[in-house]
């Protein structure tokens, strides 16, 4: 017998129908002997819903109300769903974050998990039912509820799975697995049968939009092995663990991200520290730089430009604005028209020249490179958001044609 977490996204339980096709996969899983925990997300664009419900209501409202809001999605969910599988005739519990022993910190909207105590979980299945946990949410020290943030559900689903040493954790989406390329503007794309954990969190976090990068980053701590698959077709997923058995492919993918904003530093004295000074500030503030790039000194000046993610954007320009005296800096500019796409693959660090055909394909397409970062696995560029669909299909076509 083993134990399998399943964790199911808001497509995939949007409407009674999909909800009686969750009850079913689920069930089928039970029936074959396996103990199961199911987590699922909010139904369909109810998040969002409710988002514009507070924004109708009050738009400065407290992040712990917006919590005590958003964590109502979930909780239609898991009953719907306990019903959906009591009308299969098996028995299910349903169980709230802080119910299924949650204990996050207290910041409110992006809470993280600090413990999971599933011994309710466990009692439940001693009981003969499947559980059915709300994602997305837990309790802080203060008795407060709180929410994970986006993608949330993922990385509820893999703490489950760690605290329980679960077997398997598969994460259903409305794709069939991992892909090259994301497959609605890619129809090229090809279907991974294995990645390795530092591909996917790569993927993850430069845009693949599959799975929530933290919830790869705990799979991978504790050595969870993840399936990605699709809700509504029986086609095998993608299984993603630490030493995938296939030969390594030059690259695993090319990811978009649009969530870019590049601001520009200019005319800063060239002189040591100021980089020091300056991103210390923005550190301060928790804003996360990502590429960054510093011309050569001219005239005793120099410029530094970087990225930062599109909703801390202005944050960081009005940060550095109020600084500039102490900075010496001429203006700073500001842009987010932008996209930064990159390629992944542990394939990179025994093949040469991969950085030249990923230019190489921006060339033949005519896009023009603004900023570029590399890593042992990753490359990335900053182009023109309006090159961003343009782009990812011509470099799919140069490393998979």
């Amino acid at each position: 017998m083993s134990l399998i977490v399943q964790k199911f996204g808001g497509s995939s339980v949007a409407d009674a129908e999909r909800v009686m096709n969750v009850a079913r996969i689920v069930t089928d899983t039970f029936k074959q002997g396996n103990d199961v925990v199911v987590v699922v997300s909010a139904q369909g664009d109810t998040t969002d819903d409710l988002i514009a419900k507070a924004e109708e209501i009050n738009p400065n409202a407290s992040k712990r109300e917006k919590d005590m809001l958003l964590a109502a999605g979930e909780q239609i969910s898991i009953s719907l769903l306990a019903m959906a599988i009591e009308k299969l005739g098996y028995h299910a519990t349903s169980l709230l974050g802080w119910q299924a022993g949650f204990q996050t910190s207290s910041a409110h909207t992006s809470a993280r998990i600090k413990r999971v105590d599933p011994s309710r979980i466990r009692a439940a299945i001693d009981r003969n039912n499947i559980v059915v946990v709300a994602g997305f949410q837990g309790l802080s020290r203060f008795g407060d509820v709180t929410t994970l943030g986006r993608g949330g559900s993922d990385t509820s689903a893999v703490a489950i799975a760690a605290a329980m040493h679960a077997d398997l954790c598969q994460i259903y989406t409305d794709v069939e697995g991992v892909y090259t390329a994301d497959p609605r503007k890619v129809p090229e794309a090809k279907k991974l049968k294995e990645i390795s954990y530092d591909e996917m969190l790569e993927l993850a976090t430069l845009g693949a939009q599959v799975l929530n990068n933290r919830s790869v980053e705990m799979a991978k701590k504790y050595n969870i092995e993840l399936e990605v698959l699709s809700s509504l077709t029986k086609a095998p997923g993608t299984i993603v663990k630490e030493k995938p058995k296939m030969e390594k492919m030059l690259i695993s993918g090319v990811a978009k991200d649009t969530d870019v904003t590049r601001i520009s530093v200019m005319g800063v004295p060239n002189v040591p520290g100021l980089a020091f000074k300056m991103f210390s500030k923005l550190s301060a503030k928790g804003i996360n730089v990502d590429i960054i790039l510093q011309s050569i000194g001219h005239d005793g000046l120099k410029d530094i430009s970087f990225t930062v993610a599109k909703s801390r954007g202005q944050e960081a320009v009005d940060c550095l604005q109020d600084y500039m005296e102490n900075l010496g800096a001429k203006e700073v500019l500001y842009d987010d028209k932008v996209a930064k796409i990159s390629i992944v693959g542990a394939g990179m660090e025994s093949h040469a020249g991969v950085a030249a055909k990923m230019f190489e394909a921006l060339y033949d397409a005519q896009i023009n490179i603004q900023m570029i970062s590399t890593s042992e696995i990753k490359v990335s560029v900053l182009i023109d958001e309006k090159d961003a669909d343009k782009a990812v299909k011509a470099i799919h076509d140069k490393f998979f044609d």
